[in-house]
């Protein structure tokens, strides 16, 4: 028997003969065509299984899943899947815990790098033919020695903290626990309260879940603690950032400049008030997307697909419900 899988993401047809090529025996492969409610409703209504990245998964489209067994992050945070109603239903939640971290990890890095630099701006002003180098929107700044502060420290927010230890770099974090010793004397990080660690550092990271806890929790009060020659990086969730905030914040000069990958609303609109302003480095949602990565992350999701087609238990790391 033919067991149907369903990306609910938009693919390119390259991208989806790439995961078909690694589909186990017995197995199918659709994905999303189209953006809408009917659309994804309709492609779920026969599904096995589906696998969602980006595109959220809401309780009427699980609703309307009436065959699904399992519903699979193509990546780590959940907050765009609505796990009470799988529960409900009883359909399982799985995800790639740690795939995406040294991608995301690498990239915070480069985003670091670019907004310190003003590697993006010079980069666009050169492609319209204008040289800048002379007449920068405001100081540079070295990376070197500097104090770095990570909200979230989970796999992404350690590999950056190894990442920096090249450059010498202060390593401070938050998180609603704190590590354990070995993982601190591994990373050099120090453990402090969100509010010393942004009056404290010269680059402020997220690398937090979006939960009711960390939603806009980076507003106009906690860009205030930040040092005026701070940058923010954001390649958590968009909400966690109230972005009308930072907006003003920058605007102001209350923080340096920052850059983000993440947005409360994706697609980012092309008049969104995040575009157009020269201290702030805006990328399009794809800090974990790697050659590198591909084939080992889908590799492991078809494994727990399988593993649920043949009745035997997930990685207890990827199981969420």
């Amino acid at each position: 028997m033919t067991e149907k899988i369903v990306v609910v993401d938009m693919l390119s047809e390259s991208t989806a003969a790439r995961l078909r090529a690694l589909l186990p025996e017995g197995f199918v492969l659709t994905h999303g065509l189209a953006r809408g409610l009917d659309h994804l409703k309709e492609i779920l209504a026969d599904a096995d299984y589906a696998i969602a990245g980006q595109c959220a998964v809401t309780g009427e489209m699980l609703r309307a899943a009436k065959k699904l067994k399992l519903l699979h992050k193509w990546g780590v945070g959940i907050d765009n899947l609505d796990i009470d109603t799988a529960r409900e239903r009883g359909i399982k939640v799985a995800r790639t815990t740690g795939s995406n971290a040294v991608p995301v990890a690498e990239f915070t890095l480069g985003l670091i790098l670019s907004t310190l630099r003003h590697i993006a701006f010079g980069h666009l002003h050169l492609q319209r033919g204008e040289w800048r180098g002379a007449h920068l929107p405001r100081d540079n700044f070295m990376l070197s020695k500097k104090t770095v502060g990570l909200v979230g420290f989970g796999a992404i927010g350690q590999n950056v903290a190894k990442l920096l230890a090249g450059f010498g770099c202060t390593i401070l974090y938050t998180q609603r626990t704190r590590a354990n010793v070995e993982i601190e004397a591994a990373t050099g990080a120090r453990f402090v309260a969100l509010p010393e660690l942004l009056g404290a550092s010269d680059v402020v990271c997220l690398h937090c879940p979006l939960t009711p806890q960390t939603a806009d929790m980076i507003d106009y009060a906690a860009l205030s603690l930040m040092k005026r020659t701070a940058i923010l990086v954001n390649v958590a969730r968009g909400g966690v950032v109230v972005e009308a905030d930072l907006v003003r914040a920058l605007r102001e000069g209350v923080i340096h400049a920052a850059a983000m990958d993440v947005f409360s609303v994706e697609p980012l609109p092309a008049d969104n008030i995040l575009t157009g302003l020269d201290n702030l480095v805006i990328t399009p949602h794809i800090a974990a997307m790697t050659a590198d990565s591909f084939v080992p992350t889908v590799k492991r999701m078809f494994a727990n697909i399988e593993a649920v087609s043949r009745g035997l238990p997930l990685p207890p790391g990827d199981v969420v419900a």
